[in-house]
């Protein structure tokens, strides 16, 4: 059947037409063809936006582990599933075949269930990105418990919160992990925070860095010897289509992180459906995605999407810089990967390295190129294009989000004609629209406004854990019948998508809607600018005015800051017009980030209010420590 695998751009009208006229027929072909189900559904979906309530395959019954391993062990058993590719580049990458996996996912699944773990259970995940990791995540799912992995760089504070907020019954963590040349103290963080964690009963240990730790008596337990003494048999439970596969903490604008709930079924076949298409994926293939397993990119495109197509995963422990910036291009030539997926955030830190890095290896195994977490500008992408690609590689710019469970606007490689910037067309099942500020969509195209989707695709997710009130709050109190995604987005003559970034980083000055990406694009253009950050402040007679943050790739006064300022806003003048010139702009040694590498424009536009008082935890940070140069030097 040709509506799973999409091979041009006439079929993939063809496919969205009746995606969007019979969406029931549709989804349902995909799920009936192309998975494994216990018992069929007696309803493909039914929804309400205004409850919110939605559910996919009603009364269906299946195990997603089944899907991702199980199924291939006849005819895949010998096929490498996850590649383990260490942060030391002097040790041995590991080849775990799906018979392999399929033993250690039930070793690990029997010890979770001889620790007291049942189905319904939450299970906190804080692990570094070691096979164990991947092990975890699939045993929670091979018994019905609930995971909810935290990123392994998060603190003591924000993994006690996340811990709280869904009452976990145990952690799994290591010793430690390394990160380049550095090791971090993974156990010590997490004794810290289950002080305040009475719902914690075991913490099971995993080694890495070998580390002298302490082990709390009847409360910790090293993991490999259980493991060693488990069985390699586990039956799977058998799950309803709606019940809960995970939570994932996604931090709010504000107040505490919001735990998106997924539930099984559907978020299986979207994740499979589109990581196939929007990765072009083919049986020999090396798939390679950069990210961490504690963002929703690793869930979907490191572990389940591609395990449910049967697909070779790569697991890269390390960072771009270690040994040095040859990393990602030395794994690539090493493994012959064929699709590469990582953020622009790491793009453009290589970019700004010798070009040498990229070009002593052998990148002609690449076949698609993918950008996650924020819109590429443009600059980046040319780079990407250039040098990684050899302009022989489609770039597929994802838009998509924690809360969509997978890609929802996308190029198809090889498929859609690409333009830089442009997330191009919505998936098949995607059905998009803008809507102005009186909550009308705006029909047409050459037009601008606040992206919403009208339709449920089954990946979305369900509620926020224990807060459902939010949950309808945040995403569809809006705009009435709509699941509101909080970003801007401009359609243009053909109906190509661009997003124009988070709705609250558009900014009205003097009665223009000008949109952040578009300003940063332009200066990041100017060749001495690494990043930058746009952010609105009041101004007596504009309303807003706007104030940069800016990192210059060549620190110290080399250069003349007011002459640099004045280039700055002749660039923006001449690629948006005058009207979004920068009225402050401030020289930063770096901008703060989330961990995984979003700038965070919330705390700029606290310093550029001067609302410093009120900037919250910013612990969690990346970079914490810029947050107090950037005050000091704050333009009044």
């Amino acid at each position: 059947m040709s509506n799973y695998h999409i091979k041009n751009l006439e079929e993939y009208f063809k496919v969205y037409r009746k995606s969007v006229h019979k969406p029931e027929e549709f989804w349902e072909e995909i799920a009936e063809e192309h998975f494994v189900w216990r018992q069929r559904w007696d309803n493909v979906m039914s929804f309400d936006f205004e409850k919110p309530e939605i559910k996919w395959f009603e009364n269906a019954k299946l195990n997603i582990t089944e899907n991702c391993i199980d199924r291939h062990l006849r005819t895949r058993g010998d096929k490498t599933a996850i590649l383990f590719e260490p942060n030391d580049p002097n040790e041995e990458a590991q080849h775990i075949t799906y018979k392999r996996l399929a033993e250690r996912v039930n070793q690990m699944a029997n010890v979770l269930k001889d620790n007291g773990v049942q189905k319904g259970d939450r299970v906190c995940i804080y692990l570094p990105m070691i096979p164990e990791l991947a092990f975890a995540v699939l045993a929670c799912a091979r018994i019905g418990a609930i995971h909810s992995v935290v990123f392994a760089g998060f603190s003591s504070s924000a993994l006690a919160t996340r811990i709280n907020d869904s009452d976990c019954k145990i952690v799994l963590t290591s010793d430690g992990s390394y990160r380049g040349s550095k090791s971090i103290d993974l156990k010590g963080i997490v004794d810290e925070a289950l002080k305040t964690c009475p719902s914690v009963k075991s913490v099971l240990v995993a080694k890495r860095i070998n580390s002298d730790i302490h082990m709390e008596e009847g409360r910790d337990k090293w993991l490999q010897p259980l493991l060693d003494a488990a069985s390699k048999d586990c039956e799977p439970e058998i799950m309803d289509a709606e019940d809960p596969l995970f939570i994932l903490y996604t931090s709010g604008s504000t107040g505490k992180p919001k735990g998106m709930v997924h539930t099984t079924a559907g978020y299986m076949v979207y994740t499979a459906y589109t990581f196939k298409n929007v990765f072009q994926y083919r049986e020999s293939d090396i798939y390679w995605c950069t990210a961490d397993i504690g963002w929703i990119t690793g869930h979907s495109y490191i572990i389940y999407g591609p395990l449910a197509n049967g697909a070779t995963t790569v697991m890269f422990e390390g960072v771009p810089s270690y040994p040095d910036f040859g990393r990602f291009w030395e794994i690539v030539e090493k493994h012959k990967v064929t699709q590469f997926y990582t953020a622009p955030t790491a793009i453009r830190a290589l970019a700004k390295e010798d070009l040498a890095y990229v070009e002593k290896y052998d990148l002609s195994s690449l076949k698609v190129l993918g950008s996650v977490g924020e819109p590429i500008n443009e600059e980046a992408w040319h780079w990407y294009d250039d040098n990684v690609g050899k302009k022989k590689s489609p770039i597929v710019d994802t838009w998509w989000q924690t809360e969509t469970g997978g890609i929802l606007i996308s190029p198809i490689p090889y498929v859609t004609p690409t333009i830089p910037t442009f997330a191009t067309l919505p998936l098949p099942g995607i059905q998009p629209a803008l809507m102005d500020e009186n909550g009308e969509e705006i029909k047409g195209n050459l037009v601008e406004g606040r992206l919403c989707i009208k339709f449920p695709w089954p990946s979305i997710a369900r509620t926020i854990w224990g807060n459902h009130e939010r949950y309808r709050d945040t995403y569809f109190s809006a705009y009435k019948g709509k699941y509101f995604t909080g970003d801007g987005a401009r359609r243009d003559a053909v109906g190509y998508y661009r997003i124009t970034g988070r709705v609250d980083d558009v900014i009205i000055v003097s009665g223009h809607n000008l949109g952040t990406a578009p300003i940063e694009d332009a200066i990041n253009e100017h060749n001495a600018v690494a990043e930058s950050a746009i952010v609105g402040f009041p101004h007596d007679i504009k309303g807003n005015a706007l104030y940069g943050f800016i990192t210059l790739k060549e620190t110290g006064e080399s250069r003349n800051h007011d002459n640099l300022r004045k280039e700055i806003n002749q660039l923006i003048t001449e690629q948006i017009g005058p009207i979004a010139k920068l009225d402050k702009i401030q020289f930063t040694v770096g901008l703060p980030k989330t961990r995984s590498g979003k700038i965070m424009r919330r705390i700029l536009r606290k310093i550029a209010c001067n609302e410093a008082e009120s900037l919250g935890d910013i612990s969690t940070l990346l970079n914490p420590e810029v947050v107090q140069q950037i005050l000091e030097e704050r333009i009044a």
